[in-house]
């Protein structure tokens, strides 16, 4: 079988041939004057008329009624019409008056989970103030105006990563719901039928939860619930997932969270390892053909970025090639995840691989959406359904770089971001917990007990926080 690395080398050559020939793009770095000021977080702002009330921000690909659902495309944002009608995931929301204060920014058509977006702007992670560092994708807008409080709440989508990335890259907490609890008519797709979810962003856990509750009537009494029937972590079994690859600080930060919150930490085996890596091939195969399922009509359009397009003429080839055999191994997976939490409550991991690189060069060609497709660990998720949150957890960086010497293009240009992300770096990295389905409550209080365990260790040299956790034998 073809890995995935293959598949993205060869969908990343034909998207480039095919901007050459049908769009006349150069591969010199855009020069096309951003259309926003300011950190980019939105691209309708509406500033807050009552201080003292919740702001909710809401991700542009989810409609609004009276205001253009941009997708973060320009071609959209000068063609499209207003929404008639809100989309169905903004029924509490509007139930409750809670003030909307934007449609934040996105990738176009939320494809590009580097979080890049070359007419609306890029918005910086806030993480370093020095260098201007990548957000992640696609909900890049969304987590952005959470970080930097223009927004208490933010709804985003998450097909492969969309919500949890743009969390870990920029300091925030992200949940990811059970594919088809949230109802998505009304939000732009990208593959509705096996992986698109809406779910809350928020700067803690509480405002998470907040969020939730806004998506899912009742959610607070049922988190309520979670806290009552495990206030400590002690009773609470881990299945600590380790991935290559992953930056050895990051996965240091992660044990040394879930340590400090004194739960029951249970190795996960190679074998599952395995399954996983194959669920993450099969869910970027899915979500790239969902970009041609749902974006084919726009592979021609002169207002559509080359990027995008690029990525359109990927998921051809991934509809044409796997798609379909991937769909077929998605029970499989389902299966495999639920004997898992069979022996543990949740599955932890990074969500990302590494901390976020700078922003790059607008070259139009999209490496570095290739290169983010292999930094971050939620894909596989979304392949099983299941809910994921992310969050920040401190990061003790201090590594130096041996870079090797390569022959593909692809593991050159992974270096060259190595070497860019170790002279930015930051104090943050993100935690991912996964959960059974519908365990959006339990992740939560998950997330609520690792939050207080750390809450006193940010900024504090290495060495000096004691294990609380304890050790139990390898279970798969």
């Amino acid at each position: 079988m073809k890995t995935f690395t293959c598949f993205v080398c060869k969908s990343f050559l034909l998207g480039l041939a095919s901007i050459a020939l049908l769009s006349g793009c150069s591969l010199l770095p855009s020069l096309h004057p951003p259309l926003l000021t300011g950190n980019r977080a939105f691209i309708a702002y509406w500033p807050p008329t009552q201080t003292n009330q919740l702001k909710l921000a809401v991700k542009d690909n989810i409609d609004v009624k009276g205001v253009v659902t941009t997708a973060g495309s320009e071609l959209l944002a000068k063609t499209r019409a207003p929404a008639e009608k809100d989309a169905s995931c903004l029924a509490i929301a509007r139930q409750r008056n809670v003030q909307i204060v934007g449609k934040a920014n996105l990738s176009e058509f939320a494809v590009a989970p580097s979080g890049f977006n070359e007419y609306f702007g890029t918005p910086a992670s806030p993480l370093n103030i020095w260098r201007k560092l990548l957000p992640g994708g696609s909900s890049c807008g969304s987590a952005v105006a959470v970080a930097s409080g223009m927004a208490d709440v933010a709804f985003g989508t998450d097909t492969a990563g969309s919500i949890r990335v743009p969390s870990a890259w920029c300091g925030v907490v992200g949940l990811k719901t059970t594919h088809g609890l949230v109802p998505i008519d009304g939000v732009f797709p990208i593959e509705p039928d096996h992986l698109d979810t809406v779910g809350p962003m928020g700067k803690d856990i509480a405002h998470t939860v907040q969020g939730m509750d806004l998506l899912q009537d009742g959610f607070a009494a049922l988190y309520a619930a979670a806290v009552a029937a495990k206030p400590s972590a002690q009773k609470i079994r881990i299945g600590r997932l380790t991935l290559k690859g992953t930056d050895r600080e990051v996965d240091r930060a992660v044990d040394e969270a879930l340590a400090k919150a004194g739960f029951q930490v249970i190795p996960l085996d190679d074998s599952f390892r395995e399954e996983w890596e194959r669920a993450k091939e099969d869910g970027n195969m899915i979500a790239a053909a969902g970009a041609w399922i749902s974006d084919k009509e726009y592979r021609f359009e002169m207002r559509v970025a080359a990027r995008t397009k690029s990525a359109i003429r990927a998921g051809q080839i991934a509809y044409a090639t796997g798609y379909e055999s991937a769909v077929a191994r998605q029970a499989e997976w389902q299966n495999t995840l639920t004997g898992i939490f069979t022996n543990v409550d949740f599955i932890a991991l990074p969500t990302v691989q590494t901390p976020p690189p700078p922003i790059p060069p607008n070259l139009k060609i999209g490496v570095i959406e290739a290169l983010v497709l292999q930094l971050q660990n939620t894909v596989a998720v979304n392949f099983a359904g299941n809910p994921a949150v992310a969050l920040p957890i401190p990061l003790r960086y201090d590594v130096k770089v041996a870079v090797k010497r390569v022959q593909s293009p692809a593991g050159a240009a992974r270096n060259s971001l190595d070497r860019q992300m170790h002279d930015a770096k930051v104090a943050v990295t993100s935690l991912q917990l996964i959960g059974p389905r519908l365990s959006e409550a339990q992740l939560l209080n998950a997330g609520r007990l690792v939050e207080a365990a750390v809450k006193n260790e940010w900024g504090k040299p290495r060495g000096t926080m004691k294990s609380a956790g304890r050790a139990v034998p390898n279970l798969r």
